[in-house]
């Protein structure tokens, strides 16, 4: 190692395997490395404290900061490097070169002082930017890691009464879409539980689901479809009276749905009832769909209920999805509510 401390300094929005190889060539270069990761204005959904842990995931050796109050993006360089000098004198990170593939790079050192180690600058090991990856993040994300991917795979989650097609539904959605799903949690419990639960079982399907739905994020394309949530949970807790008062912490992941998910897709009950051995009847299940929709209502949680056969059902999700998936995708460019 030729230097002592390695500043690197970027947006890293997303970050990528280039932004990688950068940040490796000053681990490889220097006996320290701090990591500057910021943008003016912020891209609003994929901040820069979320870019931040990204790194520090990945690399938790590095130090990484989030500088407050830089000048916007836009001002011109000689603003950028007094504005660094003076945060990072404040911060005491005392760097003696800097690691950039940038053609700013240079002059940015020159203003520090600080001696400059160009890598990549023609992206000849790494062929790819932030800008095209924004500009279609699926179709390229072969270069972000598992864990950064999993921030732009979309969260669906299908809602209603038992016996209403929603696990059939979701595993068709996954095998048709190349992604996966998460099945009820809520029925497995229910089964070896005999139907016998108490509050703390329904919190604990709840943090299951989650956790398995967390889970499946890195192994998904775009999508990752859900056969229930935390709302369905909370409901049939009292609907079967189990809950009397509900746990805090169940409240807490129900409210969470309404930012959770990226779209609700209610199951309609016009397909014939399904007796297995474990649900009440017809009756039973339109008292619970009607449950089930008012909660969305009252909740102002936007839904799409879905009537017909299977195909059908997964053709009308599909045309939703599409509809919506050019505004999903730009948004990953917004920044401070305008379009980068």
């Amino acid at each position: 190692m030729n230097y002592k401390h390695a500043l690197v300094v970027g947006k890293f929005a997303p970050l990528h395997k280039g932004h990688q190889h950068l940040i490796e060539c000053a681990r490889s270069g220097a006996q320290r490395v701090t990591v500057l990761c910021y943008a003016t204005p912020d891209f609003t959904d994929m901040p820069s404290g979320l870019r931040a842990q990204w790194i520090a995931a990945l690399y938790p050796d590095v130090q990484v900061l989030v500088p407050d109050g830089a000048p916007p993006d836009s001002a011109p360089g000689p603003a950028h490097w007094a504005f660094l000098r003076q945060w990072l004198a404040q911060a005491g990170v005392d760097a003696d070169v800097v690691f950039s593939s940038e053609q700013y790079g240079p002059p940015f050192a020159a203003a520090l002082g600080l001696a400059h180690r160009m890598v990549d600058h023609a992206r000849a090991c790494v062929p790819i930017s932030a800008s095209m990856i924004r500009a279609d993040v699926h179709a390229q994300r072969a270069w972000l890691a598992p864990g950064v991917y999993r921030h732009f795979v979309q969260r669906i989650v299908l809602v209603g009464a038992e016996s209403t097609g929603k696990s059939t539904l979701a595993a068709y959605m996954a095998e048709r879409c190349g992604t996966r799903f998460v099945p009820e949690i809520g029925r497995e419990v229910w089964e070896a539980r005999q139907g016998q639960l108490a509050p703390a079982d329904y919190v604990a399907i709840a943090e299951r689901h989650r956790a398995e739905e967390d889970a499946a994020l890195e192994h998904c394309h775009r999508y990752l479809f859900s056969d229930t949530n935390a709302l369905t949970t909370l409901l049939l807790g009292f609907c079967y009276g189990h809950l009397h008062q509900a746990p805090p912490a169940l409240l807490d992941y129900a409210q969470d749905c309404a930012r959770r998910y990226a779209a609700h897709f209610l199951c309609g009950e016009e397909i014939p009832f399904h007796q297995d051995g474990w649900r009440d009847d017809a009756t039973w299940r339109s008292r619970i769909q009607g449950m089930v929709r008012y909660d969305l209502q009252a909740r102002g949680i936007p839904y799409l209920e879905l009537r017909g056969t299977l195909a059908q059902r997964a053709d009308r999700l599909m045309a939703r999805l599409e509809e919506e998936g050019g505004r999903g995708d730009r948004r990953w460019s917004e920044r401070a509510g305008q379009q980068a």
